[in-house]
């Protein structure tokens, strides 16, 4: 009796023994699978995105929706015409707003059982934007800038910004960001560090394919671009366009068809905040202490009035502009970003003209022509600054609400380069003369080595390979290249059919773009203008900052 009631008192223990242990290893799976889950949130940035419920994940992020401060069920639709005012989380969790697919997205989630509130106010909204109305987040103010320059606080629940009547919306950055101010309270300009221009998504009539193949003989052929905002994406009215760029053929598309400005499609954005001004050294006291090349995106500063960031590399040009702003995907203007910005200004919301030069000769910001185009100095009896009747001239709007220093000023770097013959992109044209990106050189054999790696491809644009400079047609369609055609040679230099604007295209010797003309470029100078460089650290080439939101 005894030796089989200890039998069965052992066959208990080992069950309750075995029923622990899988109990323990049950609860360890657990512990891991969501240690391991939070651990991908946290390092691998995984986003968690919904379009309108409450609940997103119940164990995970709870999502509260407030409407002008009053709670709701769920988010707004798009038609509603509101906008986001505010995003607060919980436990270190960073929330956004995501205006193009209209969904809440929240990175940096570290812990479970996290609670994100989206405040969202009515907002002022323009009809024909078509939902493409500006996007404020984090640092950017939205202001107002009176006809002398005075800047003030916007209220976006009134109107602040009319592109039917050129009126382009404006934001700025602070230097003191602490610094609160009231809807209509003036903004020091000592409080201002950088202004950004917003450009509305938009679809453009296709007026010229740009297939041009050497020179010839022209007439001056400037049109306004028809425009239309929203936020359709279509690549011709038969959905079905490819360029040469994308096919290796003249492409489908054709003249009068609409097609999406590419410069929105890769961002997946509803517009951009293009740089008011080109980008400034902060604390430069005179042009030559802004010529550095140099990374150190503290010194970036976009305002007027202040010395253009000259004599850099394309590479350190770059690596300013993606790390002033990481929050506000910044980067450095691609050539596509330029044009969209350009075929705006000459559509029926922009001024629809020849854009004023800056030929102020000491690389101050905003400045325009007094007089004679073909002069240039720095004093003010031949240059104007931006907050003048003349000043203005030099505005995409021919207003105080445009982008400035889009002809003249230094002549501006873009991420656009060509690329070698086996479809690498060129760092440059030899050793002595390159961008800073790895790559091969694309007039001499040999490769940059240990430089600064490229970045992912929606950062810039990439031309086709050629040994001379007029073929055009390696355009890309919206870039303000080879569609300004045709071309011919005038005083010794290639001049295009808008405004007559020197137009060299990037082949095997010079293969970055440069946009904008030079102060000195006078009648050839132009929005419209563009210029090939071997992307080295020359003391005239400036570049300009984008910002996505």
């Amino acid at each position: 009796m005894h030796l089989i009631s200890f039998q069965k008192d052992k066959k208990k223990k080992q069950i309750l023994i075995v029923f622990s242990i899988g109990l323990i290893l049950l609860v360890a799976g657990i512990i891991f699978y969501r240690t391991y889950s939070l651990f991908e949130e946290t390092e691998e940035y995984d986003v968690i995105k919904g379009s309108v419920p409450e609940y997103f994940d119940s164990y995970d992020i709870k999502i509260n929706f407030k409407v002008d401060g009053e709670s709701v069920n769920q988010a707004p639709i798009r038609e509603d015409k509101k906008g986001v005012e505010s995003i607060t989380c919980d436990k270190g969790a960073m929330g956004s707003w995501d205006y193009y697919h209209w969904n809440f997205n929240v990175g940096s989630l570290s812990q479970t059982k996290t609670t994100c509130t989206v405040n969202f106010v009515t907002r002022y909204t323009e009809d024909i934007l078509n939902g493409t109305d500006p996007v404020l987040k984090d640092e950017l103010i939205p202001v107002t800038i009176d006809h002398d320059g005075v800047v003030h606080k916007a209220n976006i629940q009134e109107k602040w910004y009319e592109y039917g009547k050129q009126q382009w919306a404006n934001a700025v950055i602070l230097e003191n960001e602490s610094t609160v101010y009231q809807n209509g309270e003036e903004i020091p300009e000592s409080n201002i560090e950088s202004y950004f221009v917003w450009i509305p998504r938009y679809q453009y009539k296709l007026f010229d394919m740009g297939n041009y193949e050497g020179l010839t003989t022209i007439e001056n052929k400037p049109q306004i671009i028809d425009v239309q905002f929203g936020l359709e994406t279509t690549v011709d009215s038969d959905s079905s366009c490819k360029t040469p760029m994308e096919s290796g053929e003249s492409g489908n598309c054709s003249v009068g068809k609409y097609m999406t400005h590419p410069a929105f499609i890769s961002f997946e954005s509803i517009g951009m905040w293009v740089g008011k001004f080109e980008t400034g050294y902060k604390g430069a006291t005179q042009a030559s202490e802004a010529e550095q090349n140099v990374n150190d995106a503290s010194k970036v500063q976009i305002k007027p009035n202040v010395y253009s960031w000259r004599g850099i590399q394309v590479a350190n040009a770059y690596l300013n502009s993606y790390n002033y702003k990481r929050n506000l995907d910044s980067h450095m203007m691609k050539n596509t970003e330029w044009g969209a910005v350009a075929y705006l200004q000459h559509s029926a919301y922009g001024s629809h003209t020849s854009v004023r030069i800056n030929n102020h000769s000491s690389y101050k910001t905003g400045y325009s022509y007094l007089n004679d185009v073909s002069v240039f100095g720095d004093d003010e009896s031949v240059t104007t600054i931006w907050n003048t009747e003349i000043g203005v001239g030099a505005s995409t709007t021919g207003n105080i609400s445009g982008i400035y220093d889009m002809n003249g000023g230094g002549i501006e770097f873009v991420m656009g380069a060509m690329m070698n013959e086996e479809g690498i992109p060129c760092s440059g044209r030899e050793r002595l003369y390159t961008s800073g990106f790895d790559g091969p050189y694309c007039y001499s054999p040999g490769k940059v080595e240990g430089g600064i790696s490229w970045p992912p491809k929606r950062y810039y644009d990439t031309y086709l390979y050629a040994s001379v400079f007029e073929k055009y047609n390696r355009r890309i369609l919206g870039d303000s290249t080879g569609e300004m055609g045709p071309f011919e040679v005038k005083n010794s230099h290639p001049i295009s059919s808008w405004y007559s604007t020197i137009s060299y295209f990037v082949y095997y010797e010079l293969s970055w773009f440069v946009r904008g003309a030079h102060y000195n470029a006078g009648m050839n100078g132009g929005i419209f203008s563009f210029h090939h460089a071997n992307g080295g650290a020359g003391g005239g080439y400036s570049f300009r900052v984008v910002l996505i939101s």
